[in-house]
């Protein structure tokens, strides 16, 4: 067995599975032209996915623990490759839906077994490096997912389309399964029980009322049934904490061991990478938007703007072992104050720039924001575990990635909140500034004076009534694009401009939320007990 084989083998599957939470996001037009699928339907491809990944993190740490992390990460790539599939021959939207929810199944089986192998299979001295190219690896595939997914759409390998997106995972998915049963050593828990079924059905419920309507809930209009259902989360989650509790005193096999929560150094990890993944999903699912929807970009050139992150994130995340034994736990402070100035000037860059942005523009600023990034989500994982016992190392595995899964679902839910919320309330005004321009040109075009004034008024109302709808890529009733005429290329003209000039007030206000969420995140890493890695990992080595 060789490490940085068993290394290579587990962060194949975390990119893939992280590529393909962002890959879809570009494919999203080529899929409803294809299957002629509703808007809510892709939605559910989309929240599928995470929904079922997020809801079996826990159980799949403790089957690992159980059963054997070698056995499930196998289980778990096997799925998901099946399921890749699945995807990319799916002939329908339901079929499509059905296969992503049953890609996030195995995706949450494989996830928590990866870093409970590399805190098992790695030497304390060597840990942190691993865990460090771990936290590169997150951060690069959640990034590279919408340059990937337009080159491969751009590529239309033997006319695949949007299919190649799902079917190149299958001859990735079949080289891990081979060099994992091979390579991969097998590791369980020492504590050989049974799995915790109750606890598994509670958390698992637990976790589908709070992830749903966090990922569905602004797509459906927010009626009550969605506020129920978190409302039930809590005595359902509750009655999960109390069995773990118990189970965990009389030393029956529980799925959570509670004694993870004594440590001061997880929980307040834990609660600090949550905060934390608040703000990243939600950055790149808002400022795609505003780079696609917004400007018009490519999902090519929206990827390749976002590529300096990308860049930043691998650099930092490269150094990122041997600043966190300088610093200890300041690294995460550092990671998070880089974020907030990135961000700072991102919004500044927007408002002195206008609508006329080109990519390589905020390359410089998204760079800095990529080192932040790197220095937080790379040394994260060592910083949360140091401390953590090998019998816990599964369950704590599948705490924190749940907990950053549900941060990054409710920031995604937040910022889907602000973002729209944003455009719905400016579009009138953005219509009315479009619309001076378009009673010159639509007079220029030879159209009378009665024509012009009924023709921009249905601009404006057909403008705001788009930017309210729920789908806002179909025309509202009654706003169809007329015949071609002299006049269409003045409509065009106008929406260009309104849409860009919405989506610009939208997205500079919505980067505060940004800037709050790493600044808190920032305030709470002081929470942290010192951490020096170093000394720790020495520690480690002479007790070994």
């Amino acid at each position: 067995m060789h490490p940085t084989l068993v290394l290579l083998i587990v962060l194949s599957a975390v990119f893939m599975q992280l590529l393909d939470v962002s890959i879809v996001n570009v494919a999203v037009p080529s899929v409803q032209r294809d299957l002629d699928a509703s808007y809510s339907s892709i939605q559910l491809v989309l929240a599928g996915y995470q929904l079922a990944f997020a809801c079996v993190l826990i159980t799949g740490a403790r089957l690992g623990d159980i059963y054997g992390r070698r056995r499930l990460f196998m289980t778990g790539m096997a799925v998901f490759t099946v399921a890749s599939l699945a995807c990319g021959l799916a002939p329908s939207a339901l079929t499509l839906v059905l296969a992503r929810i049953l890609q996030g199944l195995g995706s949450g089986l494989m996830f928590p077994q990866v870093l409970a192998v590399i805190q098992v299979t790695f030497a304390p001295r060597e840990r942190g490096k691993a865990f460090g190219i771990f936290g590169a690896t997150i951060g690069i595939a959640t990034i590279l997912g919408p340059l990937v997914g337009g080159l491969l759409i751009k590529a239309d390998i033997f006319g695949s389309d949007w299919r190649a997106i799902f079917l190149v995972n299958i001859p990735v998915g079949l080289t891990a399964l081979a060099l994992a049963f091979r390579e991969l050593p097998e590791s369980t828990s020492p504590d050989r029980v049974r799995l915790d079924l109750l606890g598994a059905a509670l958390v698992t419920t637990g976790l589908f009322l709070v992830v749903f309507p966090l990922t569905e809930g602004r797509e459906r209009g927010w009626p009550a049934w969605i506020f129920l259902m978190l409302l039930a989360a809590v005595p359902v989650l509750t009655a999960f904490v109390l069995l773990q509790r118990r189970k965990t005193r009389e030393d029956s096999g529980p799925l959570v061991l509670m004694t993870l929560f004594s440590n001061r150094a997880f929980w307040t990890g834990a609660l600090v990478s949550a905060v934390f993944l608040l703000g990243v999903p939600p950055f790149f699912f808002s400022f795609s938007l505003y780079l696609q929807v917004g400007l018009g970009f490519t999902a090519l050139h929206a990827g390749l703007t976002t590529f300096p992150f990308a860049v930043g994130s691998g650099l930092a995340s490269s150094r990122s072992d041997a600043v966190a034994k300088r610093l200890g736990k300041n690294v995460l402070a550092v990671g998070c104050l880089l974020l907030v100035a990135g961000m700072i000037a991102l919004i500044a860059e927007l408002h002195l720039i206008g609508t006329d942005l080109h990519g390589w523009e905020v390359a410089p600023v998204l760079f800095v924001c990529g080192l932040g990034l790197g220095l937080f989500v790379a040394p994260i994982s060592n910083i949360v575990l140091a401390r953590v016992a090998g019998r816990e190392a599964g369950s704590a595995s599948g705490v924190l990635s749940s907990v950053q899964q549900i941060g990054g679902a409710l920031g995604v839910a937040l910022i889907g909140l602000i973002l729209f919320g944003l455009l719905g309330g400016h579009a009138g005004s953005a219509a009315r500034e479009a619309s001076v321009d378009l009673r010159k040109d639509l007079a220029a075009a030879g159209l009378p004076a009665p024509a012009v004034q009924q023709a921009v008024a249905r601009f404006e109302d057909c403008f705001d009534r788009q930017a309210h709808a729920k789908d806002p890529s179909r025309r509202p009733a009654g706003c169809e694009t007329p015949p071609a005429s002299p006049a269409t290329a003045a409509f065009a003209k106008a929406g260009g401009r309104a849409n860009a000039d919405n989506f610009l007030h939208a997205i500079e206000r919505t980067l505060l939320f940004e800037v709050g969420v790493f600044l808190l995140a920032f305030l709470l890493v002081r929470l942290l007990p010192p951490v020096d890695l170093g000394q720790r990992q020495q520690a480690q080595e002479s007790a070994a």
